[in-house]
């Protein structure tokens, strides 16, 4: 009740392919679960990739959404492997919104969300590099020791595709805030 949201605007980095609405383990279904709905945000003014249509016009349409879009404040995780939002390692540093596979350790990291390793969507609408860049600021977060090798690339590292999360040292703005479990391989 202190603070209002109700002029703030959401974009969301991804969704499942093939999830949405209604979906229990879907992106838009968290959102509005544990932020949304506690908040007097106006839903008019929340935004996220439509994983049910899950297509190129999907991702030409949220594309358009934040080119008019001034995101004042990122916040990241990072994945066991470098990747940011669902920018898989390999994905290009000017990528734009688009769909991608998942890779076998981002689907094994996801399978406690879901009842199976098989009900785990295999692709996946993803905010781009570019994209996240465009931010005025990036926050990102990383806790736990499976998380260590990532949080050195990203820092350490050399910056390429191999760690997507490395590009952020070329930003101005950025904000790592870590556990000492994902920060023990920092010297």
């Amino acid at each position: 009740g202190i603070i209002s949201y109700k002029k703030v605007k959401s974009y969301n980095l991804d969704e499942y392919v093939g999830l949405g609405e209604g979906d229990e383990q879907s992106y838009v279904e968290f959102m509005h679960n544990n932020l949304f709905h506690h908040i007097d945000i106006d839903l008019q003014n929340t935004y996220l990739p439509n994983g049910k249509v899950g297509n190129e016009q999907a991702c030409a349409y949220y594309n358009e959404l934040l080119k008019n879009a001034e995101i004042d404040v990122q916040i990241l995780g990072i994945g066991g492997n470098g990747h940011i939002a669902f920018n898989e390692p390999g994905t290009p540093f000017d990528s734009v919104t688009h769909i991608i596979e998942l890779t076998a350790e981002t689907i094994s990291d996801n399978v406690r969300f879901f009842a199976s390793i098989d009900d785990v969507p295999t692709k996946a609408i993803t905010m781009g590099i570019a994209n996240i860049m465009a931010a005025k600021s990036i926050i990102i977060l990383a806790s736990g020791k499976n998380k260590a090798d990532a949080v050195y690339c990203a820092i350490k590292g050399e910056i390429n595709t191999i760690c997507p999360a490395s590009i952020l040292r070329t930003h101005e703005n950025v904000t790592f805030i870590v556990d000492e479990d994902a920060a023990s391989k920092i010297n």
